[in-house]
């Protein structure tokens, strides 16, 4: 690589992650502001619907290449199954049941955790010392702040057990894309996951939730946001970060979630923030410079 090349592939390599942050942390406030105004399987259908359609407008305008056998789109709907239906799933139900955006958000966080426990297994992806110190101290932080809003009965624990099957299912879904979908095109991918999930919510949103839907200013705002920035840009974001790195250190970006999702949901939301809760989004942010930022080589001697 050419010398005034390597700043651009730096300043690329830098400003993906920190939009995909910054747009990831927006979206559990965005999702907490719209499941004020209808049930949470009754909206991510809405929105996976959305979001199809204009996925499909995006594929055919840019030519996007389509899957090529079966098997493959096979693959895509497991990951849709995982990435889209449980782990957005998860989580908003985890919200409308009084889980805060910022709780919510950092248990997702502990995905680099397992992600490290499973990656050297089914990869062959090689976990640090370094590495694993900052994943100890990250769940450190995540277990300080979800033991302080559960000692103030801030979120019931069932909300809570649905945020960690959330983690579940993006944990699996990263897993599963790096090692049977490393070469998935993020529109046409990205597409069919989003008609899985569509396909798997509606009759349980028919099923269980009555449909009721206030069509306010903030939920079709909050509607456009996930649908949009939260799924067509986001994912996309996400579907090249984990195509272009180890999947145990690019997850580890997660543990960045909670403290900007923590600071919008105070700004926005007004959920509350207190010594302990700082303390353990500290922790988190600590945990992923010690994962994601890369070790110095010393120079050998000339």
């Amino acid at each position: 690589m050419k010398q005034n090349e390597e700043p651009q592939a730096l300043g690329v390599s830098l400003a993906i992650p920190t939009l995909f942050v910054l747009l990831w942390s927006s979206g559990f406030v965005a999702a907490k502001i719209g499941l004020g105004e209808i049930e949470p399987l009754t909206f991510l259908t809405l929105r996976f619907g959305l979001v199809t359609f204009l996925m499909l407008g995006v594929a055919l305008v840019m030519g996007a290449p389509w899957p090529k056998t079966w098997g493959e789109v096979g693959h895509l709907a497991i990951l849709g199954l995982m990435m889209q239906a449980i782990y957005f799933g998860g989580a908003w139900i985890s919200m409308s049941m009084g889980v805060g955006a910022g709780t919510s958000a950092l248990i997702v966080s502990m995905q680099p955790v397992l992600t490290a426990i499973v990656a050297g297994r089914l990869l062959g992806e090689v976990v640090g010392k370094r590495q694993w110190l900052g994943l100890i101290i990250g769940f450190l932080g995540v277990v300080l702040v979800v033991w302080q809003k559960i000692s103030l009965g801030l979120g019931t624990p069932v909300g809570i057990l649905w945020s960690f099957i959330s983690l579940l299912g993006i944990t699996a879904g990263t897993l599963y894309q790096k090692r049977f979908c490393p070469t998935m095109d993020p529109r046409t991918g990205g597409l069919v996951q989003f008609m899985v999930a569509t396909a798997v919510l509606l009759p349980l949103a028919l099923l269980l939730e009555d449909g009721t839907i206030t069509w306010s200013v903030e939920f079709v705002c909050a509607l456009f946001y996930v649908a949009v920035f939260l799924s067509l840009i986001s994912i996309t974001l996400l579907t090249v970060m984990i195509k272009r790195g180890q999947a145990s250190r690019m997850t580890s970006l997660f543990f960045l979630v909670p403290p900007l999702t923590a600071v919008l949901a105070w700004l926005v939301l007004d959920e509350e923030m207190n010594g302990l809760a700082i303390v353990g989004l500290a922790c988190a942010a600590v945990g992923v410079a010690l994962v994601v930022v890369p070790s110095r080589k010393p120079r050998p001697v000339t």
